[in-house]
């Protein structure tokens, strides 16, 4: 029974890495997963699917140390491009952290679910088509050069992340690229956001529901399930830097207006998959 129960982690773990960064809602498959798999009782699947996110965003430190502490200490030595790139971090998480810590249980408990992670899935295709279809004029090829004001406002539009199915990433990246931000930048600039606001959700998820986890078993899962997200999210991330070098984000639009119809059509006919 552990045995299965540490598959499913796995496989839980392994879905978070590798649509974390993706502009698919890692959430939105991760609620999915649990409820294909029936992983654990919902509350503690609830808390591990939150959790587990520190995991892939421990790959971006990992992949990006050398930029990340170059924001840091910029901060501190006054370097021009590292602090420009931290002022930037700062301004852009502020207001998720806002809204997160003021409305995120509610959000979590009103939209965690099936009906909520389709029409974000749907509406976030559709936008990336929109934009994949009108490209900007790109003014910011590496991602020190958004602006500060840039910044704020992709801050903005990441508020969107909290509802399931629309995607932190898919919001970061596809926002960032509507004010000119080349797809590199704008997914790099992603993937340094997602830092604060995933670690803080994460930690603050844990503090609040802590008492779920009422066995030495259930926090050995958790720490195998942020173990494979890691690994598996560090894969992702070479993988798509080198992708949006060449292609755009089209594949991702499709899939998922498809997936949320699909997911629509069984939730609307009582079909089940399990």
């Amino acid at each position: 029974m552990d045995l299965i129960l540490f598959l499913k982690a796995a496989i839980m773990g392994i879905v978070e890495g590798v649509t974390e960064f993706l502009p698919i809602s890692s959430t939105g498959h991760l609620i999915l997963a649990s409820e294909l798999m029936n992983f654990w009782t919902k509350e503690k699947s609830d808390v591990f699917v939150i959790a587990i996110q520190v995991g892939a965003i421990a790959a971006v430190i990992y992949e990006y140390w050398g930029k990340l502490w170059g924001a840091a200490t910029g901060l501190v030595t006054g370097e021009k491009k590292g602090r420009h790139l931290g002022i930037s971090l700062i301004l852009a998480s502020i207001p998720i952290m806002i809204v997160g810590l003021t409305y995120g249980q509610k959000v979590k408990e009103l939209l965690f679910n099936d009906i909520s992670v389709a029409l974000g899935l749907i509406v976030g295709g559709l936008i990336i088509w929109w934009v994949e279809k009108h490209p900007p004029k790109i003014n910011a090829v590496e991602v020190e050069q958004i602006s500060i004001k840039e910044a704020f406002y992709i801050g903005l539009i990441q508020v969107l992340a909290l509802i399931p199915g629309m995607s932190r990433s898919g919001a970061t990246i596809i926002g960032a690229m509507t004010l000119g931000v080349s797809r590199k930048a704008a997914t790099e600039f992603s993937f340094f956001l997602g830092i604060p606001v995933i670690v803080g959700a994460g930690v603050l998820d844990l503090y609040q529901s802590y008492h779920v986890f009422d066995t030495r078993l259930d926090w050995w899962v958790l720490g195998f399930g942020t173990l494979v997200s890691f690994i598996s999210a560090l894969i992702l991330i070479r993988v798509l830097v080198a992708y949006v070098a060449k292609r755009d984000f089209m594949i991702f639009a499709w899939y998922r207006i498809a997936s949320g119809l699909i997911i629509l059509l069984f939730v609307l006919t009582g079909w089940k998959l399990w």
